[in-house]
């Protein structure tokens, strides 16, 4: 259904009827930040609400997996939903941390290239980077830079198209989310690895994803190859529509609510 997304609570609950019939048999996947957690100025004043905690919990009990995919690290994303039973993809997809485990699996496409983000960014002026509002956010083999709440957010973003150019021609791969820019290793990971690596377990044919951002299409496609090769019988993207977020965001989506609100009411209505 891309580029023809609905809205409204009869759309949603007509779309994901067959997930509610047989909850065994389902997926509930979901971006965190600014999908389930609220968008914060600074990453670490972040929160998930305790009502997407609590619905989260029983979807874990119920359905055949729940798994978040998130820019975040894995154990990092862990922390900020509260919940040990869940599946966790942090880096975009480039670790991956199940239920029961302590430590994220690494991504094998990184071995050897581990700290080539790190070492691109630790050639640059970070005290100039700053001096523009631009903030370093060390995520391992991915760095981030930040501009949320810079004085001059366009002169920081100018500043960051210029690094952003020059860790392409580092051979490094940058991607960009909502005012910041990742850098990483290219080849690996991604939303959609992520997607195929949680839905690949036995018993599941249905699934939804809800994201916010660029990188959740990905996740939205690779759903939807997973639904025209037969592989599942029902895919729902759900993108969460605010004033920062893309406009291919709607129109990739099968379905868009307003803010982590919306998302909310469905994982609610799921989990009655």
């Amino acid at each position: 259904m891309s580029g023809e997304s609905e809205t409204g609570e009869a759309a949603w609950a007509t779309l994901l009827a067959p997930l509610r019939e047989d909850l065994g048999r389902a997926a509930i996947l979901t971006d965190v930040d600014g999908t389930l957690a609220p968008i914060a100025e600074r990453a670490e004043e972040a929160r998930v609400p305790e009502r997407a905690s609590a619905a989260l919990r029983t979807l874990a009990e119920r359905c055949g997996l729940v798994g978040c995919v998130s820019g975040r690290q894995a154990i990092e994303a862990r922390r900020l939903v509260g919940l040990d039973q869940l599946a966790y993809a942090g880096n975009h997809g480039l670790e991956l941390l199940l239920p029961g485990d302590a430590e994220p699996r690494p991504d094998p496409s990184l071995s050897g290239r581990e700290v080539e983000a790190a070492e691109f960014l630790a050639g640059l002026d970070l005290e100039e980077l700053a001096s523009v509002g631009l903030r370093a956010e060390d995520k391992g083999p991915i760095q981030a830079l930040h501009w949320r709440g810079a004085a001059n957010e366009g002169a920081a973003q100018g500043r960051v198209n210029e690094v952003a150019r020059a860790a392409g021609k580092a051979g490094l791969e940058p991607r960009w989310g909502r005012k910041v820019l990742e850098l990483r290793p290219v080849g690996g990971g991604g939303k959609d690895a992520a997607v195929g690596s949680m839905l690949a377990g036995e018993g599941l044919d249905r699934a939804v994803y809800a994201g916010d951002d660029r990188t959740d299409l990905d996740a939205f496609r690779r759903l939807r190859e997973l639904r025209e090769a037969g592989e599942l019988s029902a895919a729902v993207c759900v993108g969460i529509v605010s004033a920062e977020a893309p406009a291919e965001l709607a129109e990739e989506s099968d379905l868009t609510v307003e803010g982590p609100s919306g998302w909310l009411a469905i994982l609610e209505w799921l989990a009655e």
